[in-house]
């Protein structure tokens, strides 16, 4: 008896030294609290925000992700009070997200400052546009776009790409669109990255009414309040190009400081300024999603000072002047915009915001960009190859693209398209993970079917009137 209780108690240390080993390093620390993190905030918002089926949702978006984690990665849906709860064989590493009318999904890992309460309802329901069949037959070979925007979408069990919506605007006018099962013109869809576009958006109108200066130095308060004289040279514009210089790297392998980031922490912003300084502002492109975290929680503070007052402002900045309601704008637990990752909005609300770039920041006559924000945007960032400007991606070297275009980007294969000589934008959104979305190649295809009409014949020239 005496030995089994000795056995007994040294597997109960090791157990609990194991466990606490594990905690400490990086897989305890990082790789399952984020991946916990994952599952719980992308079921909640996919579910309640999206509104897609919770079981499409997971087998589209996460099963590919977790990989081998998916076998310990459990979860649990709480319908009444929209809360999902995340967990590593139930018990270990919980992670909770919790839905909020207007504000969608957050993680809330108990700092204290999170209000479960808090609602700001959208103002109008979603305003879908029309398919203007006459404006497509009269531009497009309407077979061949037909036939673009069907090959985006998956036509045989090998193709994985799990494209989800397409949608294509041509002079602003809807000339195509296509959903998968599951999904609808209501769907809201995760843009990922697509949402350091809209924030780049958010600079211009700032810049346009004066309020803010992308140049300056020391107008970010989240640096401002760490005691090191360097982070003060950093620029809302170094941020937005990705040349903050600080170690935010962003790998997304569920180990690396964005995903500590993103998934483990009350207050994001304060995690990036709090990262060592690896080079000075503007010296080293690495594109990294806490660098437009800081930015975004800049210009946040200059539009109002609650988060329902900076919600609406936000709407009614660069959403309610063109007509898109369905945009959700989500916060972390301080109630930061998470302004690199997390807004959702339907397909023809992420074309209209692309189309902003297209008629060159003016809406209804009203100009809510700067008249060069277009240039400044798509101009290269030196040291990105040529391909990352500000908030947008640009062709690079081996693209057929046209080379004035720029690119809305994020995570598994969410793409918007901004043509200005072809006047065109097309949307893609899906759940693509470890495959290419080949959504190049839709781009290039609906350029391709794209037939302007041809020009009336002059006039004749009027004859002179015959001798009498």
């Amino acid at each position: 008896m005496k030995k089994r209780y000795i056995a007994g108690t040294a597997l109960a240390v090791l157990l609990a030294a194991g466990i606490t080993a594990l905690n400490l390093s990086p897989i305890g620390r990082v790789y399952l609290p984020s991946g916990t993190g994952i599952v719980a905030k992308q079921m909640c918002s996919l579910t309640w925000v999206s509104g897609l089926d919770p079981d499409q949702a997971y087998d589209f978006y996460l099963n590919p992700l977790l990989g081998d984690a998916a076998s310990v990665i459990g979860y649990e849906m709480d319908e009444e009070n929209r809360e999902v709860t995340s967990s590593v064989l139930g018990l270990f590493w919980q992670q909770r997200a919790v839905w909020r009318d207007g504000l969608g999904c957050t993680l809330v890992h108990g700092s204290g400052d999170f209000d479960p309460d808090l609602t700001v309802p959208v103002t109008r329901d979603f305003q879908p546009m029309t398919l203007d069949t006459t404006h497509r037959d009269a531009w497009f070979d309407t077979e061949a776009l037909d036939a673009a925007v069907m090959d985006a979408f998956d036509d045989s069990e090998d193709d994985s790409r799990q494209t989800l919506a397409v949608a294509v605007l041509h002079q602003g006018r809807l000339v195509a669109e296509h959903y998968a099962p599951g999904a609808s013109q209501q769907t809201r869809f995760h843009g990922w990255s697509m949402t350091k576009s809209a924030m780049t958006t958010l600079a211009g109108t700032l810049v346009h009414d004066g309020l803010l200066d992308i140049e300056a130095e020391g107008a970010v308060p989240a640096l401002a309040e760490i005691d090191d004289i360097r982070l003060s040279e950093i620029t809302i514009e170094s941020l937005l190009r990705m040349a903050g210089g600080l170690a935010i790297a962003e790998t997304n392998t569920g180990m690396d400081p964005n995903s500590e980031m993103l998934f483990t922490q009350s207050d994001m912003p304060h995690y990036a300024a709090t990262r060592e300084r690896l080079h000075a502002p503007g010296e080293h492109w690495q594109y990294m999603s806490g660098n437009t975290i800081l930015a975004t929680d800049t210009m946040q503070r200059l539009l109002g000072d609650s988060l329902p007052e900076q919600v609406a402002g936000l709407r009614a900045r660069i959403f309610e002047p063109l007509g898109i309601y369905s945009a959700i704008m989500e916060p972390g637990e301080n109630g930061v915009f998470q302004g690199s990752s997390y807004m959702y909005a339907t397909a023809h609300d992420w074309a209209r915001l692309n189309q902003l770039y297209l008629d060159n920041g003016v809406v209804d006559g009203e100009r809510l960009l700067p008249e060069d924000w277009y240039s400044i945007v798509a101009e290269p960032t030196p040291g990105s190859n040529g391909e990352y400007g500000m908030g947008f991606w640009l062709p690079n070297e081996r693209s057929t693209l046209p080379p004035e275009t720029i690119m809305m980007s994020g995570f598994q294969g969410q793409w918007g398209y901004v043509m200005p000589q072809q006047e065109l934008v097309i949307v893609r959104f899906g759940a693509t993970t470890g495959v290419n979305s080949r959504t190049g190649g839709l781009a290039n295809a609906v350029r391709a079917a794209l037939q302007p009409p041809a020009a009336e014949p002059d006039a004749p020239e009027s004859l002179p009137e015959p001798d009498q």
